[in-house]
Protein backbone atom coordinates (compact mmCIF):
# COMPACT_ATOMS: atom_id res chain seq x y z
CA UNK A 1 0.00 0.00 0.00
CA UNK A 2 1.36 3.42 -0.98
CA UNK A 3 2.15 5.84 1.85
CA UNK A 4 -0.27 8.75 2.30
CA UNK A 5 2.40 11.37 1.68
CA UNK A 6 3.52 9.72 -1.55
CA UNK A 7 -0.08 9.38 -2.70
CA UNK A 8 -0.68 13.08 -2.15
CA UNK A 9 2.48 13.94 -4.10
CA UNK A 10 1.40 11.74 -7.02
CA UNK A 11 -2.08 13.30 -6.94
CA UNK A 12 -0.53 16.76 -7.13
CA UNK A 13 1.52 15.67 -10.15
CA UNK A 14 -1.61 14.29 -11.82
CA UNK A 15 -3.49 17.54 -11.09
CA UNK A 16 -0.70 19.55 -12.73
CA UNK A 17 -0.92 17.32 -15.81
CA UNK A 18 -4.68 17.89 -15.97
CA UNK A 19 -4.16 21.65 -15.81
CA UNK A 20 -1.56 21.40 -18.58
CA UNK A 21 -4.03 19.30 -20.55
CA UNK A 22 -6.74 21.96 -20.34
CA UNK A 23 -4.20 24.61 -21.30
CA UNK A 24 -3.11 22.59 -24.32
CA UNK A 25 -6.65 21.92 -25.46
CA UNK A 26 -7.37 25.64 -25.62
CA UNK A 27 -5.35 25.94 -28.86
CA UNK A 28 -5.38 23.80 -31.99
CA UNK A 29 -1.59 23.75 -32.27
CA UNK A 30 -1.17 22.29 -28.78
CA UNK A 31 -4.30 20.10 -28.66
CA UNK A 32 -2.43 16.85 -29.29
CA UNK A 33 0.03 17.66 -26.52
CA UNK A 34 -2.89 18.53 -24.25
CA UNK A 35 -4.46 15.15 -24.91
CA UNK A 36 -1.21 13.39 -24.06
CA UNK A 37 -0.94 15.33 -20.79
CA UNK A 38 -4.50 14.30 -19.94
CA UNK A 39 -3.85 10.64 -20.73
CA UNK A 40 -0.66 10.65 -18.64
CA UNK A 41 -2.39 12.37 -15.72
CA UNK A 42 -5.28 9.89 -15.74
CA UNK A 43 -2.94 6.90 -15.95
CA UNK A 44 -0.93 8.18 -12.97
CA UNK A 45 -4.12 8.91 -11.03
CA UNK A 46 -5.56 5.43 -11.59
CA UNK A 47 -2.32 3.68 -10.63
CA UNK A 48 -1.93 5.81 -7.49
CA UNK A 49 -5.53 5.20 -6.44
CA UNK A 50 -5.20 1.44 -6.88
CA UNK A 51 -1.93 1.32 -4.93
CA UNK A 52 -3.22 3.59 -2.16
CA UNK A 53 -6.41 1.61 -1.56
CA UNK A 54 -7.09 -1.98 -0.57
CA UNK A 55 -9.78 -3.36 -2.90
CA UNK A 56 -11.29 -6.75 -2.13
CA UNK A 57 -9.88 -8.12 -5.38
CA UNK A 58 -7.37 -6.44 -7.65
CA UNK A 59 -8.25 -8.99 -10.32
CA UNK A 60 -11.88 -7.91 -10.26
CA UNK A 61 -10.97 -4.20 -10.48
CA UNK A 62 -8.51 -4.75 -13.32
CA UNK A 63 -11.00 -6.98 -15.13
CA UNK A 64 -13.73 -4.36 -14.96
CA UNK A 65 -11.26 -1.69 -16.11
CA UNK A 66 -10.27 -3.87 -19.07
CA UNK A 67 -13.90 -4.34 -20.11
CA UNK A 68 -14.64 -0.63 -19.79
CA UNK A 69 -11.45 0.37 -21.58
CA UNK A 70 -12.10 -2.03 -24.45
CA UNK A 71 -15.68 -0.79 -24.83
CA UNK A 72 -14.62 2.85 -24.72
CA UNK A 73 -11.77 2.51 -27.18
CA UNK A 74 -13.90 0.49 -29.61
CA UNK A 75 -16.73 3.02 -29.46
CA UNK A 76 -14.38 5.99 -29.91
CA UNK A 77 -12.66 4.36 -32.89
CA UNK A 78 -15.93 3.58 -34.66
CA UNK A 79 -17.85 6.79 -34.02
CA UNK A 80 -18.05 9.19 -36.94
CA UNK A 81 -17.22 12.86 -36.56
CA UNK A 82 -20.87 13.76 -37.11
CA UNK A 83 -21.75 11.69 -34.05
CA UNK A 84 -19.08 13.16 -31.80
CA UNK A 85 -21.56 15.44 -29.96
CA UNK A 86 -23.74 12.42 -29.21
CA UNK A 87 -20.73 10.54 -27.87
CA UNK A 88 -19.82 13.44 -25.60
CA UNK A 89 -23.40 13.68 -24.34
CA UNK A 90 -23.68 9.98 -23.52
CA UNK A 91 -20.30 9.99 -21.75
CA UNK A 92 -21.55 12.86 -19.59
CA UNK A 93 -24.52 10.70 -18.64
CA UNK A 94 -22.17 7.97 -17.39
CA UNK A 95 -20.48 10.45 -15.05
CA UNK A 96 -23.84 11.55 -13.69
CA UNK A 97 -25.04 7.99 -13.16
CA UNK A 98 -21.76 7.12 -11.43
CA UNK A 99 -22.29 10.00 -8.99
CA UNK A 100 -25.80 8.73 -8.21
CA UNK A 101 -24.58 5.18 -7.59
CA UNK A 102 -21.62 6.29 -5.49
CA UNK A 103 -23.93 8.52 -3.46
CA UNK A 104 -26.29 5.69 -2.64
CA UNK A 105 -23.37 3.36 -2.00
CA UNK A 106 -21.79 5.82 0.41
CA UNK A 107 -25.12 6.35 2.19
CA UNK A 108 -25.93 2.64 2.51
CA UNK A 109 -22.40 1.50 3.41
CA UNK A 110 -22.62 0.01 6.92
CA UNK A 111 -18.96 0.87 7.51
CA UNK A 112 -19.73 4.59 7.15
CA UNK A 113 -20.47 5.88 10.64
CA UNK A 114 -20.51 9.60 11.38
CA UNK A 115 -21.83 11.58 14.30
CA UNK A 116 -22.68 15.23 14.88
CA UNK A 117 -21.30 17.77 12.43
CA UNK A 118 -19.43 15.12 10.43
CA UNK A 119 -22.73 13.31 9.76
CA UNK A 120 -24.37 16.53 8.59
CA UNK A 121 -21.49 17.29 6.23
CA UNK A 122 -21.49 13.75 4.85
CA UNK A 123 -25.26 13.76 4.33
CA UNK A 124 -25.06 17.09 2.48
CA UNK A 125 -22.30 15.65 0.27
CA UNK A 126 -24.42 12.59 -0.53
CA UNK A 127 -27.56 14.61 -1.22
CA UNK A 128 -25.86 17.15 -3.49
CA UNK A 129 -23.86 14.46 -5.28
CA UNK A 130 -26.96 12.42 -6.07
CA UNK A 131 -28.92 15.55 -7.05
CA UNK A 132 -26.30 16.86 -9.48
CA UNK A 133 -25.59 13.37 -10.83
CA UNK A 134 -29.26 12.61 -11.49
CA UNK A 135 -29.81 15.90 -13.32
CA UNK A 136 -26.66 15.30 -15.38
CA UNK A 137 -27.68 11.74 -16.24
CA UNK A 138 -31.16 12.35 -17.63
CA UNK A 139 -30.20 15.73 -19.11
CA UNK A 140 -27.37 14.10 -21.04
CA UNK A 141 -29.63 11.27 -22.22
CA UNK A 142 -32.13 13.85 -23.49
CA UNK A 143 -29.32 15.76 -25.25
CA UNK A 144 -28.17 12.51 -26.85
CA UNK A 145 -31.71 11.86 -28.08
CA UNK A 146 -32.00 15.33 -29.63
CA UNK A 147 -28.60 15.14 -31.31
CA UNK A 148 -29.18 11.60 -32.58
CA UNK A 149 -32.57 12.54 -34.03
CA UNK A 150 -34.47 10.19 -31.72
CA UNK A 151 -36.12 13.22 -30.14
CA UNK A 152 -37.22 16.32 -32.06
CA UNK A 153 -34.98 19.36 -31.88
CA UNK A 154 -37.95 21.62 -31.12
CA UNK A 155 -38.25 22.58 -27.44
CA UNK A 156 -40.90 20.93 -25.30
CA UNK A 157 -43.04 23.89 -24.26
CA UNK A 158 -45.21 22.48 -21.45
CA UNK A 159 -47.79 24.86 -19.97
CA UNK A 160 -46.39 26.31 -16.76
CA UNK A 161 -43.02 24.69 -17.32
CA UNK A 162 -41.21 27.32 -15.24
CA UNK A 163 -43.58 26.69 -12.33
CA UNK A 164 -42.93 22.96 -12.71
CA UNK A 165 -39.18 23.52 -12.45
CA UNK A 166 -39.63 25.86 -9.48
CA UNK A 167 -41.83 23.33 -7.71
CA UNK A 168 -39.28 20.56 -8.26
CA UNK A 169 -36.49 22.81 -6.95
CA UNK A 170 -38.42 23.74 -3.78
CA UNK A 171 -39.39 20.10 -3.25
CA UNK A 172 -35.72 19.04 -3.49
CA UNK A 173 -34.74 21.65 -0.90
CA UNK A 174 -37.46 20.43 1.46
CA UNK A 175 -36.44 16.79 0.91
CA UNK A 176 -32.83 17.78 1.63
CA UNK A 177 -33.85 19.19 4.99
CA UNK A 178 -35.73 15.98 5.78
CA UNK A 179 -32.79 13.86 4.66
CA UNK A 180 -30.17 15.67 6.73
CA UNK A 181 -32.40 15.83 9.80
CA UNK A 182 -33.56 12.19 9.70
CA UNK A 183 -33.01 10.09 12.83
CA UNK A 184 -32.23 6.82 11.07
CA UNK A 185 -31.03 5.48 7.75
CA UNK A 186 -34.45 4.11 6.84
CA UNK A 187 -36.22 7.40 7.52
CA UNK A 188 -33.57 9.21 5.45
CA UNK A 189 -33.75 6.78 2.53
CA UNK A 190 -37.20 7.84 1.34
CA UNK A 191 -36.39 11.55 0.96
CA UNK A 192 -33.26 10.56 -0.95
CA UNK A 193 -35.18 8.24 -3.28
CA UNK A 194 -37.94 10.79 -3.94
CA UNK A 195 -35.38 13.53 -4.60
CA UNK A 196 -33.55 11.26 -7.04
CA UNK A 197 -36.75 10.68 -8.99
CA UNK A 198 -37.52 14.40 -9.08
CA UNK A 199 -33.96 15.18 -10.18
CA UNK A 200 -34.28 12.66 -13.02
CA UNK A 201 -37.49 14.39 -14.15
CA UNK A 202 -35.92 17.85 -13.81
CA UNK A 203 -32.84 16.95 -15.90
CA UNK A 204 -35.04 15.45 -18.60
CA UNK A 205 -37.47 18.38 -18.68
CA UNK A 206 -34.70 20.99 -18.55
CA UNK A 207 -32.99 19.74 -21.73
CA UNK A 208 -36.19 18.84 -23.57
CA UNK A 209 -37.31 22.46 -23.11
CA UNK A 210 -34.16 23.74 -24.85
CA UNK A 211 -34.32 24.24 -28.61
CA UNK A 212 -31.92 22.85 -31.17
CA UNK A 213 -30.09 26.13 -31.73
CA UNK A 214 -28.83 26.08 -28.16
CA UNK A 215 -27.40 22.54 -28.28
CA UNK A 216 -23.73 23.67 -28.30
CA UNK A 217 -24.42 25.53 -25.05
CA UNK A 218 -26.22 22.47 -23.67
CA UNK A 219 -23.22 20.25 -24.37
CA UNK A 220 -20.81 22.59 -22.56
CA UNK A 221 -23.34 23.05 -19.74
CA UNK A 222 -23.64 19.29 -19.24
CA UNK A 223 -19.86 19.08 -19.32
CA UNK A 224 -19.82 21.49 -16.39
CA UNK A 225 -22.50 19.52 -14.54
CA UNK A 226 -20.56 16.28 -14.99
CA UNK A 227 -17.50 17.97 -13.47
CA UNK A 228 -19.39 19.10 -10.39
CA UNK A 229 -20.90 15.61 -10.11
CA UNK A 230 -17.37 14.16 -10.17
CA UNK A 231 -16.26 16.68 -7.51
CA UNK A 232 -19.20 15.66 -5.31
CA UNK A 233 -18.18 12.03 -5.78
CA UNK A 234 -14.68 12.97 -4.66
CA UNK A 235 -16.05 14.45 -1.45
CA UNK A 236 -18.06 11.30 -0.77
CA UNK A 237 -15.04 9.06 -1.38
CA UNK A 238 -12.61 11.44 0.38
CA UNK A 239 -10.50 11.47 -2.80
CA UNK A 240 -8.67 14.78 -3.19
CA UNK A 241 -7.72 14.20 -6.82
CA UNK A 242 -11.30 13.53 -7.85
CA UNK A 243 -12.35 16.75 -6.15
CA UNK A 244 -9.69 18.76 -7.97
CA UNK A 245 -10.38 17.09 -11.32
CA UNK A 246 -14.12 17.57 -10.98
CA UNK A 247 -13.66 21.22 -10.07
CA UNK A 248 -11.41 21.74 -13.11
CA UNK A 249 -13.96 20.17 -15.46
CA UNK A 250 -16.87 21.95 -13.80
CA UNK A 251 -15.29 25.38 -13.88
CA UNK A 252 -13.91 25.02 -17.42
CA UNK A 253 -17.31 23.83 -18.63
CA UNK A 254 -18.99 26.80 -16.98
CA UNK A 255 -16.53 29.20 -18.64
CA UNK A 256 -17.08 27.51 -21.99
CA UNK A 257 -20.85 27.81 -21.54
CA UNK A 258 -20.40 31.53 -20.90
CA UNK A 259 -18.30 31.87 -24.07
CA UNK A 260 -20.92 29.99 -26.07
CA UNK A 261 -23.73 32.16 -24.70
CA UNK A 262 -21.79 35.32 -25.52
CA UNK A 263 -21.17 34.03 -29.04
CA UNK A 264 -24.93 33.62 -29.49
CA UNK A 265 -25.87 36.81 -27.66
CA UNK A 266 -27.73 34.70 -25.13
CA UNK A 267 -27.87 34.73 -21.36
CA UNK A 268 -27.15 31.46 -19.61
CA UNK A 269 -30.39 31.73 -17.64
CA UNK A 270 -32.41 32.15 -20.84
CA UNK A 271 -30.81 28.99 -22.23
CA UNK A 272 -31.81 27.04 -19.11
CA UNK A 273 -35.34 28.42 -19.33
CA UNK A 274 -35.43 27.06 -22.88
CA UNK A 275 -37.41 27.86 -25.99
CA UNK A 276 -34.77 29.16 -28.43
CA UNK A 277 -34.54 27.15 -31.61
CA UNK A 278 -38.11 26.02 -31.79
CA UNK A 279 -39.61 28.76 -33.90
CA UNK A 280 -40.97 28.21 -37.34
CA UNK A 281 -39.13 29.41 -40.39
CA UNK A 282 -41.34 32.45 -40.75
CA UNK A 283 -41.00 33.65 -37.18
CA UNK A 284 -39.66 37.11 -36.64
CA UNK A 285 -40.93 38.55 -39.90
CA UNK A 286 -42.76 37.96 -43.15
CA UNK A 287 -41.84 35.08 -45.41
CA UNK A 288 -39.18 35.89 -48.01
CA UNK A 289 -40.67 36.05 -51.51
CA UNK A 290 -37.43 36.52 -53.50
CA UNK A 291 -35.86 33.77 -55.60
CA UNK A 292 -32.44 32.27 -55.03
CA UNK A 293 -29.99 32.07 -57.93
CA UNK A 294 -28.50 28.65 -58.57
CA UNK A 295 -24.95 28.19 -59.78
CA UNK A 296 -23.31 25.27 -61.58
CA UNK A 297 -20.05 23.51 -60.79
CA UNK A 298 -18.40 25.05 -63.87
CA UNK A 299 -19.46 28.55 -62.83
CA UNK A 300 -18.14 27.89 -59.33
CA UNK A 301 -14.81 26.76 -60.77
CA UNK A 302 -14.59 29.91 -62.89
CA UNK A 303 -15.25 32.15 -59.86
CA UNK A 304 -12.62 30.31 -57.79
CA UNK A 305 -10.08 30.42 -60.64
CA UNK A 306 -10.44 34.19 -60.97
CA UNK A 307 -10.37 34.81 -57.19
CA UNK A 308 -7.36 36.09 -55.29
CA UNK A 309 -8.82 35.39 -51.85
CA UNK A 310 -11.25 32.68 -50.76
CA UNK A 311 -12.83 32.07 -47.36
CA UNK A 312 -14.53 28.77 -46.47
CA UNK A 313 -17.22 28.70 -43.78
CA UNK A 314 -17.91 25.13 -42.61
CA UNK A 315 -21.09 24.07 -40.82
CA UNK A 316 -22.77 20.93 -39.60
CA UNK A 317 -23.79 20.10 -43.16
CA UNK A 318 -20.13 19.59 -44.03
CA UNK A 319 -19.85 17.05 -41.25
CA UNK A 320 -23.01 15.24 -42.38
CA UNK A 321 -21.71 15.04 -45.95
CA UNK A 322 -18.21 13.93 -44.82
CA UNK A 323 -16.85 16.68 -47.05
CA UNK A 324 -13.90 17.71 -44.88
CA UNK A 325 -11.31 15.70 -46.84
CA UNK A 326 -12.32 17.00 -50.31
CA UNK A 327 -12.42 20.50 -48.81
CA UNK A 328 -8.87 20.03 -47.53
CA UNK A 329 -7.76 18.96 -51.02
CA UNK A 330 -9.55 21.96 -52.50
CA UNK A 331 -7.61 24.27 -50.21
CA UNK A 332 -4.33 22.70 -51.32
CA UNK A 333 -5.29 23.10 -54.98
CA UNK A 334 -6.24 26.75 -54.54
CA UNK A 335 -3.03 27.50 -52.64
CA UNK A 336 -0.99 25.95 -55.43
CA UNK A 337 -2.67 28.43 -57.77
CA UNK A 338 -1.63 31.31 -55.50
CA UNK A 339 -5.12 31.89 -54.07
CA UNK A 340 -5.19 32.97 -50.44
CA UNK A 341 -7.55 30.45 -48.81
CA UNK A 342 -8.67 30.51 -45.20
CA UNK A 343 -11.40 29.08 -42.97
CA UNK A 344 -13.83 31.14 -40.88
CA UNK A 345 -15.04 29.33 -37.77
CA UNK A 346 -18.05 30.49 -35.80
CA UNK A 347 -17.92 29.59 -32.06
CA UNK A 348 -21.17 27.61 -32.24
CA UNK A 349 -20.77 26.02 -35.67
CA UNK A 350 -21.80 22.37 -35.51
CA UNK A 351 -23.48 20.66 -32.57
CA UNK A 352 -20.83 21.12 -29.91
CA UNK A 353 -18.03 23.59 -29.08
CA UNK A 354 -15.04 23.12 -31.38
CA UNK A 355 -16.88 20.67 -33.66
CA UNK A 356 -15.61 22.25 -36.88
CA UNK A 357 -12.06 22.59 -35.55
CA UNK A 358 -11.94 18.87 -34.79
CA UNK A 359 -13.38 18.08 -38.20
CA UNK A 360 -10.74 20.15 -40.02
CA UNK A 361 -7.96 18.74 -37.85
CA UNK A 362 -9.07 15.25 -38.88
CA UNK A 363 -8.63 16.32 -42.53
CA UNK A 364 -5.15 17.72 -41.67
CA UNK A 365 -6.01 21.30 -42.54
CA UNK A 366 -3.13 23.58 -41.43
CA UNK A 367 -3.91 25.41 -38.20
CA UNK A 368 -2.67 28.75 -39.46
CA UNK A 369 -5.51 29.07 -42.01
CA UNK A 370 -8.28 28.33 -39.50
CA UNK A 371 -9.47 31.64 -38.04
CA UNK A 372 -12.15 32.51 -35.50
CA UNK A 373 -15.07 34.81 -36.33
CA UNK A 374 -13.59 37.86 -34.61
CA UNK A 375 -10.34 37.43 -36.52
CA UNK A 376 -11.77 37.20 -40.02
CA UNK A 377 -15.03 39.19 -40.09
CA UNK A 378 -13.17 42.42 -40.90
CA UNK A 379 -11.49 40.73 -43.91
CA UNK A 380 -14.70 39.51 -45.56
CA UNK A 381 -15.42 42.77 -47.47
CA UNK A 382 -12.08 42.31 -49.27
CA UNK A 383 -12.72 38.63 -50.05
CA UNK A 384 -13.52 37.59 -53.61
CA UNK A 385 -15.39 34.33 -52.92
CA UNK A 386 -16.85 32.85 -49.75
CA UNK A 387 -17.84 29.17 -49.79
CA UNK A 388 -20.48 28.42 -47.16
CA UNK A 389 -20.53 24.64 -46.77
CA UNK A 390 -23.50 23.33 -44.84
CA UNK A 391 -23.78 26.37 -42.54
CA UNK A 392 -26.96 28.36 -42.06
CA UNK A 393 -27.75 30.18 -38.82
CA UNK A 394 -24.17 31.37 -38.28
CA UNK A 395 -24.24 33.30 -41.59
CA UNK A 396 -27.79 34.63 -41.33
CA UNK A 397 -27.96 38.43 -41.82
CA UNK A 398 -31.36 38.46 -40.08
CA UNK A 399 -29.41 38.43 -36.82
CA UNK A 400 -28.37 42.01 -37.61
CA UNK A 401 -31.15 43.28 -39.88
CA UNK A 402 -34.33 41.98 -38.23
CA UNK A 403 -34.88 43.06 -34.60
CA UNK A 404 -37.81 40.65 -34.24
CA UNK A 405 -35.92 37.62 -35.51
CA UNK A 406 -35.45 34.78 -33.00
CA UNK A 407 -31.69 35.08 -33.57
CA UNK A 408 -31.59 38.89 -33.38
CA UNK A 409 -28.34 40.12 -31.85
CA UNK A 410 -26.48 36.86 -32.39
CA UNK A 411 -22.96 37.58 -33.74
CA UNK A 412 -22.64 36.01 -37.19
CA UNK A 413 -20.07 35.70 -39.96
CA UNK A 414 -20.79 38.59 -42.36
CA UNK A 415 -20.26 36.56 -45.53
CA UNK A 416 -22.70 38.71 -47.55
CA UNK A 417 -20.06 41.48 -47.57
CA UNK A 418 -17.81 39.44 -49.87
CA UNK A 419 -17.92 39.99 -53.64
CA UNK A 420 -19.56 36.60 -54.20
CA UNK A 421 -20.99 34.15 -51.69
CA UNK A 422 -21.59 30.55 -52.79
CA UNK A 423 -23.78 28.50 -50.46
CA UNK A 424 -23.55 24.70 -50.73
CA UNK A 425 -26.80 23.11 -49.55
CA UNK A 426 -29.00 20.16 -50.41
CA UNK A 427 -32.12 22.34 -50.41
CA UNK A 428 -33.53 25.68 -49.26
CA UNK A 429 -34.45 24.25 -45.86
CA UNK A 430 -33.88 26.32 -42.73
CA UNK A 431 -31.07 25.68 -40.27
CA UNK A 432 -31.22 24.05 -36.87
CA UNK A 433 -32.81 27.16 -35.35
CA UNK A 434 -35.71 26.92 -37.77
CA UNK A 435 -35.17 30.48 -39.09
CA UNK A 436 -35.29 31.43 -42.77
CA UNK A 437 -32.08 32.91 -44.16
CA UNK A 438 -32.21 36.09 -46.33
CA UNK A 439 -28.59 35.42 -47.37
CA UNK A 440 -29.81 32.93 -49.97
CA UNK A 441 -31.63 35.67 -51.85
CA UNK A 442 -28.96 38.39 -51.91
CA UNK A 443 -27.78 39.72 -55.27
CA UNK A 444 -24.23 38.47 -54.73
CA UNK A 445 -25.30 35.05 -53.39
CA UNK A 446 -25.35 31.84 -55.43
CA UNK A 447 -26.72 28.43 -54.45
CA UNK A 448 -24.78 25.29 -55.36
CA UNK A 449 -27.34 22.57 -54.66
CA UNK A 450 -26.43 18.96 -53.92
CA UNK A 451 -24.38 16.83 -51.58
CA UNK A 452 -21.46 18.92 -50.30
CA UNK A 453 -18.91 16.14 -50.72
CA UNK A 454 -19.95 15.44 -54.31
CA UNK A 455 -20.10 19.15 -55.17
CA UNK A 456 -16.65 19.89 -53.75
CA UNK A 457 -15.20 16.79 -55.41
CA UNK A 458 -16.64 17.92 -58.75
CA UNK A 459 -15.20 21.41 -58.30
CA UNK A 460 -11.83 19.92 -57.35
CA UNK A 461 -11.78 17.67 -60.41
CA UNK A 462 -12.62 20.58 -62.70
CA UNK A 463 -9.86 22.70 -61.17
Amino acid sequence: MMAQGLTSAVYIAASILFILSLSGLSHQESARRGNLFGIAGMAIAICATLLASTPTSYALVLGVMAVGGAAGSTLAARVEMTAMPQLVAILHSFVGLAAVLVGFGSFLDPATKFEGAEKVVHDVEVFLGVLIGAVTFTGSVAAFGKLQGILHSRPLMLPGRHLINLAIGLACIWLGVLFVGADSSMSALWPLLIMTGLAFVFGLHMVLAIGGADMPVVISMLNSYSGWAAAATGFMLANDLLIVTGALVGSSGAILSYIMCRAMNRRFLSVILGGFGGETSTSGGAAIEAEAVAVSVDETVQLLSEAKSVVIVPGYGMAVAHAQHPVSELVKSLKERGVETRFAIHPVAGRMPGHMNVLLAEARVPYDVVLEMDEINSDLPDTDVVLVIGANDIVNPAAQDEPNSPIAGMPVLEVWKAKTTIILKRSMATGYAGVDNPLFYRDNSRMLFGDAKESISAVLSAL
